[in-house]
C-alpha cells in the first residue's frame, strides 16, 4: 500500500491530466502566442491539494500567474537559444518510467493505472522534463554574473539582525584509509564457474535470463526487473561493463563474463536506440572469509601503530595502502556527495564511521573496523582520522564564509529574477479573460493600461 502512494503521490500530475480531458476547455491567459488553458489551471490546482501543498492566496490567481511565468522564461530562452539536452531529458525520463515500471509491476498495470500508453506517458514527461531543465539554465543565465565581493559579504552579514542569523549543526572532516580483505582465488572461481552454468543454461533454452537474475542477481534493484538496466548512454556505465554491454548485438547471447568494482557479471542484450542501450546483467560477488577480514584488520591495526608513533603520516599510509579511489588522491579526505564539500553532519556519514569518530579528538586515528561500502555494497577495513570538529554555532565568517556567501547569492538572485520579471512583463503581449483579472497578482504589471 505504501509503495502505491508514493506513485499516486509522484504522478498525480498524470492522472488529472485524463481526468480534466472531460471539462469543456477554454483559454483564460494569453501570454506572447502562448496559451493559458483552464484545465491547465485546474490539473495545477488538483495537484497541490492531493499532494498538500498549500497555495498562498486564491489558488486560480496564483497558478496562473505562475504558469505565466514560466511561459516568460521559456520565451526568453527560445531567443536566446537555449535548449535541453535531449539525451539528459531522455534518462531522467527514462529513470522515471522504469521507477513507475518497478514500483507498480510491470508496463500494463502503468498503462492501466494512469489510463494511457507508455508512448503517452513518456511524451508528456519528456515536454515536462524539457521545460524545467530549461527554465533551470534560463535562470542559471540570468544570474550568472552574480558573484558578490568579499567586501559584500562581509556587509550583508554585518547587517543581519541576530536571530536571522543561522544557527550551523556540528560538522567534521574526515580522513579514511581503506581496503578490501583479500578474496581467495578458489572463492573467484566459483563466482565464475555459477555465472558460466546460468550462461549455459540460458544458451541452451533451460532457463530465462530475467528469471535469473530475479532468483540470483545481488544487485537487488535490477533483480526486481529481471536484472534490467533501463535505457542508459555509456558513461553512465562502468567502463569495464559499458565496453562488453554496447559490443553486444545480439539479444539471444549472453556477454562473456565481466569484472569490475562492483563483482562479476554478465550481460544480456534487449535493445538500442542510438547511443542508449537497455540490457539486463546478473550480479555476483565473491564471499570474504571470517579469517580473511581479521587478517585485514591485523593489518590496518599493524599501519595505525606506525602512524600514532610517528613514523608514518596518515596521508603517506592512504598513498601506500588505500583501495578508495574516491579518496586516494585527496590524502584520504572524504568529500560529502550532498555538498561538495569536505564538512559532514554525523547524520551524513556512514553509520560505522560517525560511531567511531563521535569521541574521538582532532588528529586522533580510530581503531580498525569493518563497515559497508555503500557504493559498493560490500564490506571493506578501514581506520580513520578526525581532522577536524566544528560545533554547533551560530554562523560566522569565520567558520562558514561559503555558508553566508550563498546566502547572499540566493537573496541577490531572486532580486535580479523578481526585477526580470517586471521588465519582462512590459514588453509581452498579455490578455487575461476579465474573469480573472480581479486578482491581487504578486507581480503587478500583467494587465497592461
Amino acid at each position: 500500500m505504501k509503495k502505491i502512494l508514493l506513485i499516486a503521490t509522484l504522478s498525480f500530475s498524470l492522472w488529472t491530466n485524463a481526468q480534466t480531458n472531460g471539462i469543456i476547455d477554454e483559454v483564460v491567459w494569453i501570454v506572447g502566442d502562448e496559451a493559458i488553458l483552464r484545465s491547465e489551471i485546474e490539473e495545477e490546482r488538483m495537484r497541490a491539494q492531493y499532494e498538500g501543498v498549500p497555495i498562498q492566496g486564491d489558488p486560480y490567481c496564483v497558478i496562473p500567474e505562475q504558469l505565466a511565468v514560466q511561459k516568460l522564461f521559456l520565451h526568453q530562452a527560445e531567443l536566446d537559444s537555449i535548449e535541453a539536452n535531449e539525451s539528459s531529458v531522455s534518462h531522467q525520463v527514462d529513470m522515471r518510467l522504469n521507477y513507475y515500471i518497478n514500483q507498480i509491476g510491470s508496463k500494463e498495470k502503468m498503462e492501466e493505472y494512469f489510463r494511457k500508453t507508455s508512448s503517452e506517458i513518456r511524451e508528456e514527461m519528456m515536454t515536462t522534463v524539457r521545460n524545467q531543465m530549461i527554465i533551470q539554465q534560463m535562470q542559471a543565465k540570468l544570474t550568472q554574473h552574480i558573484k558578490p565581493t568579499p567586501a559584500e559579504i562581509r556587509r550583508f552579514y554585518n547587517s543581519l539582525p541576530a536571530d536571522s542569523i543561522p544557527m550551523m549543526p556540528a560538522q567534521v572532516e574526515v580522513q579514511i584509509l581503506s581496503f578490501e580483505p583479500a578474496v581467495p582465488i578458489e572463492e573467484t572461481e566459483r563466482i565464475k564457474q555459477r555465472l558460466r552454468e546460468f550462461t549455459e543454461r540460458v544458451q541452451s533454452g533451460s532457463a530465462d535470463f530475467s528469471m535469473l537474475a530475479r532468483l540470483y542477481s545481488e544487485d537487488t534493484e535490477s533483480a526486481k526487473r529481471g536484472g534490467e538496466l533501463g535505457f542508459v548512454g555509456k558513461g553512465q556505465l562502468v567502463s569495464e561493463f559499458a565496453d562488453v554491454a554496447f559490443n553486444l548485438n545480439d539479444p539471444k547471447k549472453v556477454s562473456r563474463i565481466v569484472q569490475t568494482e562492483y563483482g562479476y557479471h554478465i550481460i544480456q542484450l534487449i535493445e538500442k536506440k542510438g547511443e542508449r542501450i537497455n540490457c539486463r546483467h546478473i550480479l555476483l560477488r565473491p564471499r570474504v572469509s571470517a579469517s580473511d577480514k581479521v587478517k585485514a584488520i591485523e593489518r590496518l591495526d599493524s599501519i595505525a601503530k606506525q602512524i600514532k608513533t610517528g613514523n608514518l603520516l596518515f596521508e603517506q599510509a592512504v598513498i601506500q595502502y588505500s583501495q578508495d579511489k574516491n579518496t586516494a588522491m585527496s590524502a584520504g579526505l572524504m568529500i560529502n556527495q550532498n555538498t561538495g564539500s569536505s564538512s559532514f553532519e554525523y547524520q551524513d556519514l556512514a553509520p560505522e564511521i560517525a560511531k567511531q569518530i563521535y569521541t574521538m579528538q582532532e588528529g586522533d586515528i580510530s581503531q580498525p573496523f569493518v563497515m559497508m561500502d555503500q557504493q559498493k555494497n560490500r564490506e571493506v577495513c578501514a581506520i580513520v582520522r578526525l581532522k577536524k570538529r566544528t560545533d554547533i554555532h551560530r554562523a560566522n565568517l569565520s567558520d562558514d564564509f561559503q555558508t553566508i556567501k550563498s546566502m547572499l547569492e540566493q537573496q541577490q538572485s531572486r532580486e535580479f529574477i523578481h526585477d526580470w520579471i517586471i521588465k519582462k512583463q512590459k514588453s509581452t503581449f498579455v490578455q487575461i479573460d476579465p474573469e480573472w483579472q480581479g486578482c491581487d497578482f504578486q507581480y503587478p504589471n500583467w494587465i497592461h493600461e
